[in-house]
């Protein structure tokens, strides 16, 4: 695949042209489920779904949200809904009541497909709690005042309880029968590479998460340069264990491997043990990751069970990858053209990454170059110059990967993207004379645990309505397996009783397990300046010694 074959592609358009080249190549492969699909296979499937889609009443534009770990469905929809034109909204499994709901009305989601849960959480019930009168409803087409844009829910994967207005997979896969190839080609022909096809949440450094809204454009191009810096083929495989809601699983991922004709092997929910035997059974030639995954493949007690010599390449990304890390992926995993990325989703991800041929240090070190069609710059925060090479400064960038902005935030998306059409990542960076990036500091007070963004509003905001809590700071400190941990400082109410358990068990309900504080503080003040401004590093300062956490490093 050339450069040019893809630009103007949409997500429809690019799995035609990948299946007219490679029809009985492996496009899908789950090994654990005995599932296999070829180009031709996979591309019928995903047809059938589309259609089902259409017969749904799903129009162009219209948001499709789908909730639940990288089950073959998922790989399909996303697929689908490229082929019709709805956007495809993902939501992270780890989400509870307050979160759905919150993404749901947000969204203005027509479909909600999930699955029946992740590891121990029972996602029917979860959407109960989210949406009381659910219950209530006698049809499978939906109507509720709390979210009037909502009319279908499908369960993916198992037969839905009777007691719930929900469809199972094959049923609305049946739906597909009532929509005619031809009607479905001229929905296809009907889009553009500049329309939204892809939404996903991030969270704000005030208030509650965003909607990124991704073109084909952004998420078709950027997967395709992404590949190119791994020097991907039609000959490679390549394991998939990050979750398919976010960026790294759905462009990264599944895009990646499919603008190169590649061979995806999603591993459904991560489990050190299940990537090995992937890459073992599958010969895989590429596995991706953040630097915990990596360590706990490395560190499993029956690593030297599996044959990890067919790997050559992959990506690391989500947060600094230590030198002895690296260097064991290289030497131990074989892994040794493994790249580096830098981006956020409002760049559809990746700005920066290595490539193969860059030397160990670079690749620990920096976060590689600019990808190509893709403006970097490095701007002084006070004078708002570009930097010398070697100077901190905010990375700015500019081009086709630029999202289209908050979904229903125009102010938001002014604050980050200016009227010359550069997006201002937030991150502290300098840039060499070669142009290699090295990431130097966080937007704000963002808080990186497992490559899981966090901000500390997000939680704050939810403590909030806690009755007992009548102010509360959340901070990052260090840890050595996830870099870093959530803590919290919180005043109490008078006469309020509240222990650190409470607070943490509160937050379990109802909040992401990655968001809950690890160490909960209560505290009569907070540290201020002479002008009234919360001290956050004092707050972080003090749990790292009350912790024990001096010498931890990220």
């Amino acid at each position: 695949m050339r450069p040019e074959d893809i630009d103007g592609l949409t997500v429809g358009e690019l799995l035609d042209l990948v299946t007219e080249r490679r029809p009985d190549d492996e496009a899908l492969v789950y090994p654990d489920r005995g599932l296999r699909q070829t180009y031709r296979e996979f591309n019928a499937a995903v047809e059938d779904c589309a259609r089902s889609l259409i017969a749904l009443g799903l129009e162009k534009g219209d948001h499709v949200a789908v909730w639940g770990q990288n089950v073959p469905e998922w790989v399909t929809l996303q697929f689908a809904t490229g082929t019709v034109g709805a956007v495809l909204v993902t939501i992270n499994p780890a989400y509870r009541a307050n979160e759905l709901k919150y993404v749901l009305e947000q969204s203005d989601s027509a479909a909600l497909f999930l699955t029946s849960g992740v590891r121990g959480a029972d996602f029917l019930e979860i959407l109960q709690g989210a949406v009381p009168e659910l219950t209530e409803s006698e049809s499978d087409e939906l109507s509720l005042a709390e979210l009037p844009f909502l009319k279908h829910t499908i369960l993916m994967g198992d037969e839905p309880p009777r007691a719930l207005p929900i469809m199972g997979f094959d049923g609305f896969r049946a739906r597909g029968g009532e929509v005619s190839q031809e009607e479905l080609r001229q929905r296809q022909a009907s889009l553009d590479a500049e329309d939204v096809i892809n939404m996903q949440y991030t969270s704000g450094t005030t208030g509650f998460p965003k909607g990124v809204q991704l073109t084909h454009t952004n998420i078709v191009k950027n997967a395709f340069l992404i590949g190119e810096c791994m020097d991907l083929g039609p000959e490679d495989r390549v394991c998939i264990p990050v979750p398919f809601f976010h960026c790294f699983g759905c462009v990264l991922g599944t895009l990646n491997t499919v603008t190169h004709e590649a061979t995806m092997v999603p591993v459904e929910q991560f489990d050190a043990e299940k990537v090995l035997q992937a890459v073992h059974e599958e010969r895989c030639s590429a596995v991706l990751g953040v630097p915990t995954m990596f360590i706990a493949e490395l560190e499993h007690p029956d690593f030297e069970q599996y044959d990890t010599t067919s790997l050559r390449t992959g990506i690391m990304a989500g947060s600094p990858c230590p030198m002895e890390i690296m260097k064991k992926v290289v030497d131990v995993m074989g892994a040794s053209e493994i790249t580096i990325a830098y981006g956020q989703t409002e760049s559809s991800p990746v700005i920066t990454q290595t490539r193969t041929d860059d030397p160990l240090e670079l690749r620990v070190s920096t976060v590689g170059g600019a990808l190509p069609d893709t403006e970097v710059r490095i701007v002084s925060v006070e004078t708002g110059k570009d930097c010398e090479p070697g100077e901190q400064g905010e990375l700015w960038t500019r081009g086709y990967l630029v999202m289209k902005g908050y979904y229903k935030m125009e102010d938001k998306t002014r604050e980050v993207i200016d009227g010359d059409g550069w997006l201002h990542t937030g991150d502290l960076a300098e840039m060499d004379e070669n142009g290699y990036v090295k990431i130097t500091g966080r937007a704000k007070d963002m808080i990186i645990r497992g490559g899981e963004n966090v901000y500390p509003r997000e939680i704050e905001e939810f403590l909030y309505t806690h009755p007992d809590i009548s102010d509360v700071q959340v901070y990052g400190v260090p840890d050595a397996k996830y870099g870093e941990q959530i803590a919290a400082a919180v005043k109490v109410k008078p006469d309020a009783n509240l222990t650190a358990e409470e607070v943490r068990e509160y937050c379990r309900d109802n909040i992401a397990y990655y968001k809950v504080p690890e160490y909960v503080d209560f505290v009569e003040e907070y540290p201020m300046t002479a002008s009234g401004k919360i001290q956050k590093y004092k707050l972080r300062e003090r749990a790292v010694e009350r912790h024990g956490l001096k010498g931890v490093r990220a």
